[in-house]
């Protein structure tokens, strides 16, 4: 997911014209050496912290279905996390690099969501919103002066970009649709359990024989069995096999409230 939205970020700020101008969109942490190495207009997007927003965590699990409308697989709701990216403009020149920041700001602040065109793999296979937004109140990250000095540099004009993103969860997949009834076996169990009654022992000596009570078992079904069908059945929709059918009355019966 986290490629995925560096992937967004990086078509969103590119479509203001950016690489036609010999500006590189780069995810390099803006350190000394970063500083030293570059030899062009860059504009850094640098990601320096990711937690999950707990708030919006959802229990259960989310049905994926292919083109005819069936189930193919399960997954759990998805989780949402927020991306806190460091965003800087680096030329030779200050003026330059507040004019080229500007241009930035403008692009990010003139939409509160990642365009869908611009999603790809798992967010646009989800289909859920991706929000942007400009951090302007404390949300509990640490602040820009202490990611300046925990990467060694100097501090220098940035912005400060939220991502709410969401993480899908695994995929487990369906098992085939049910199109056919179950089959029927069917068998004679007429004298399964049938024991021998005492009383009618007539000698003693076949007393021996009377305590002997094992069912003989249902014998074993012949033939393939019967397959149970449902009348006139076809798709069986989105209730399935269990949406509630016409029972006819028995005879002699009559519909309550009907005259006879």
């Amino acid at each position: 997911m986290i490629h995925e939205v560096d992937e967004a970020l990086r078509q969103l700020l590119a479509g203001t014209g950016l690489p036609e101008r010999g500006i590189d969109v780069v995810f390099d942490a803006p350190t000394r050496d970063f500083a030293a190495r570059r030899n062009a207009p860059t504009v850094s997007v640098y990601l320096y912290r990711l937690r999950e927003d707990t708030g919006r965590r959802q229990a259960g699990t989310v049905a994926e279905y292919d083109a005819d409308g069936l189930v193919t697989g399960h997954r759990p709701a998805p989780r949402w996390f927020e991306l806190a990216y460091l965003v800087t403009a680096w030329t030779n020149r200050p003026q330059d690099e507040h004019r080229l920041l500007a241009e930035v700001l403008q692009c990010l602040t003139a939409t509160d969501t990642l365009p869908a065109r611009l999603l790809t793999g798992t967010l646009a296979e989800l289909g859920l919103t991706v929000g942007l937004d400009i951090a302007g109140r404390d949300t509990g990250l640490p602040s820009v002066s202490d990611v300046w000095t925990s990467l060694g540099g100097e501090l220098r004009p940035s912005v400060d970009l939220r991502v709410l993103a969401p993480l899908p969860g695994g995929r487990s997949p369906a098992g085939p649709p049910v199109t056919e009834g179950l089959v029927l076996h069917a068998g004679d169990t007429t004298n399964v359990g049938d024991t021998t009654n005492v009383g009618d022992i007539a000698n003693v000596g076949d007393i021996a024989n009377a305590g002997d009570t094992t069912p003989a078992g249902p014998p074993p079904a012949d033939g393939p069995g019967r397959r149970l069908r449902y009348q006139g059945a076809g798709d069986p929709g989105p209730d399935g096999f269990a949406a509630p059918r016409e029972r006819g009355l028995p005879p002699g019966r009559r519909a309550r409230g009907r005259a006879r």
